[in-house]
């Protein structure tokens, strides 16, 4: 029987996993890793198995929040829904928060520990919390039938196996059989699951089961005799093609690159429900942080998303969102380098919607105290808010709920800097309105239905749009409907035996080894 049979339903077929787990890695970054687990985390659930999500190290500008106060990646907190399990620090013990190209915030247990440069937490830290990391994957498979955990970036990035921590290093250390995932949509996946392979030492490929192609489009008997030769080069088997299906793309680890200009949020391909459409422009600001909050509006029939760097971005959209940012100080350089700060006051003095999250909110006051982010002192803000904030050591870790605009509202928080809001013409959950300028702290609140259905209603009357949010639009349903439908993926299009076998029993012994191996 599954642990923890009696507090759950059996999915049909019953429980198959007593206990175990498995690695999903990747031959490269983005090539599906993190909707991978979720869509195995999710398709064990169905069968009755009590499973819960890993990752050992995640470098993340996408983080949530526990209900214990813990911020770990976003990404874990999506696939411990998929596993319907409360998301825990113990999922993400270490998150890494890219604060420049050459330092990033360590957070531990959910806490952040200090900020480091690459090469400090690379020679000494990331060994030292090596411990904590197995610790962590110990206390869950204690708890859960079975673990599925995430790699991060390439099992085969050679200058840092020594003190690898989320690919080979805690397989080793557990002793979890790997499935690298590669993204044939970028081209060379072949390549890359060869490349990978003959890169690990003799030891880690001993742990290395097999392969999984993510994204494919078309006639998969034209892949057949290519996973057939790369069968007989490394001896492992492929799993399972997994189709490509837009809109699975949830809950990204990675932030949006500038160079993004103009891309597009994935909508709901329905049409509007009032006359209307209802355009937003979301500021693609430097180390933009958890992007994702504007996903419950792209979810929307009738609202078109799309991420902007230029001025001439912000003329016919119908609301702007500056959002949450890891350099406060830094984005707001960024918006008047370009126009953008320009561009935004243009718009409070028209009547114009803008919308501030988290930091995003803190440029848009009056002044920014920054001692601790930036150390950039005193810096005026855009002065379209009542705002004055001020960073301190500390970081706000908090799970928000009230009402606002006559609906209730559900939130978290993530921020250094502490808003002194010093007037304005309503109160907006914990910042205000000015017109048609909104700003909070609180991530996640478009998520709450009512609470979105009634601000977008106010920002089209502002902007003048025809546009009607639709009365059943269920976030959280829709999510849900994502979750399904990557589980179905998995049943569907991978070799589910074979996988069950692998968590249970681990790596199948005597695979061979895949010349040269690791360079010595």
């Amino acid at each position: 029987m599954c642990r923890g049979a009696a507090r759950r339903r059996a999915a049909p077929g019953g429980c198959a996993v007593t206990g175990g787990g498995l690695l999903v890695a990747g031959t490269t970054s983005d090539a599906g890793k993190s909707v991978v687990t979720a869509g195995i985390c999710r398709w064990l659930v169905r069968r009755g198995v009590s499973v819960a999500p890993f990752k050992g190290q995640n470098m993340s500008l996408n983080s949530f929040v526990t209900r214990e106060g813990a911020e770990i990646g976003r990404a874990q907190a999506m696939q411990a829904q998929a596993a319907r399990v409360e998301p825990s620090a113990l999922m993400n013990p270490v998150l890494l928060k890219p604060g420049g190209e050459r330092s990033s915030q360590v957070v531990l247990l959910g806490r952040p520990l200090g900020e480091l440069s690459a090469r400090g937490y690379h020679g000494g830290k990331q060994a030292e919390l090596f411990g904590t990391v197995v610790d962590c994957l110990a206390e869950l498979r204690r708890t859960y039938d079975a673990v599925i955990c995430e790699g991060a970036g390439s099992p085969a990035e050679i200058n840092l196996r020594r003190t690898d921590l989320v690919n080979m290093g805690i397989a080793r250390a557990a002793r979890l059989p790997v499935v690298v995932v590669g993204d044939i949509d970028r081209g060379g996946v072949f390549a890359s699951f060869f490349g990978t392979t003959a890169l690990l030492s003799a030891e880690d490929q001993a742990l290395v089961a097999g392969y999984l192609v993510n994204k494919f489009r078309g006639d998969v008997s034209l892949l057949e005799p290519g996973l057939r030769m790369l069968r007989d080069l490394t001896g492992r088997d492929t799993f399972g093609v997994l189709p490509f299906r837009p809109g699975l793309g949830i809950d990204e680890e990675d932030g949006m690159a500038v160079s993004l200009r103009g891309a597009v949020r994935e909508s709901r391909l329905a049409e509007p429900f009032g006359e209307e459409v209802l355009r937003v422009a979301v500021c693609a600001v430097p180390l933009m942080s958890n992007f994702t909050d504007v996903d419950a509006l792209a979810a929307e029939p009738g609202v078109v998303v799309r991420f902007v760097d230029r001025a001439a971005d912000l003329v016919d959209a119908d609301l702007v969102v500056v959002p949450g940012t890891r350099g406060t100080v830094r984005a707001l350089e960024w918006l008047r380098e370009r126009g953008l700060a320009d561009a935004l006051a243009r718009r409070a003095a028209e009547g114009r919607p803008v919308l501030g999250i988290c930091g995003g909110f803190q440029l848009l006051g009056e002044l920014i105290e920054d001692e601790v982010e930036s150390r950039a002192g005193t810096v005026a803000g855009l002065g379209l808010l009542p705002v004055r904030v001020r960073f301190a050591r500390g970081k706000t870790l908090a799970r928000p709920s009230g009402t606002a605009l006559g609906e209730a509202v559900d939130g978290y928080e993530i921020h250094h800097g502490v808003a002194e809001v010093r007037g304005g013409d309503e109160p907006f959950l914990d910042g205000c309105r000015v017109g048609s300028v909104w700003g909070t702290h609180w991530h996640g609140s478009l998520e709450s239905d009512g609470f979105r259905r009634a601000f977008l209603r106010r920002v089209a009357a502002q902007a003048g749009r025809r546009f009607v949010p639709a009365p059943d639009t269920e976030f959280g349903a829709l999510r849900e409907e994502q979750l399904e439908a990557l589980a179905d993926l998995v049943e569907e299009h991978a070799d589910t035996r074979a996988l069950l076998r692998l968590i249970e029993r681990g790596a199948p012994p005597g695979l061979p080894f895949v010349p040269p191996g690791a360079p010595g």
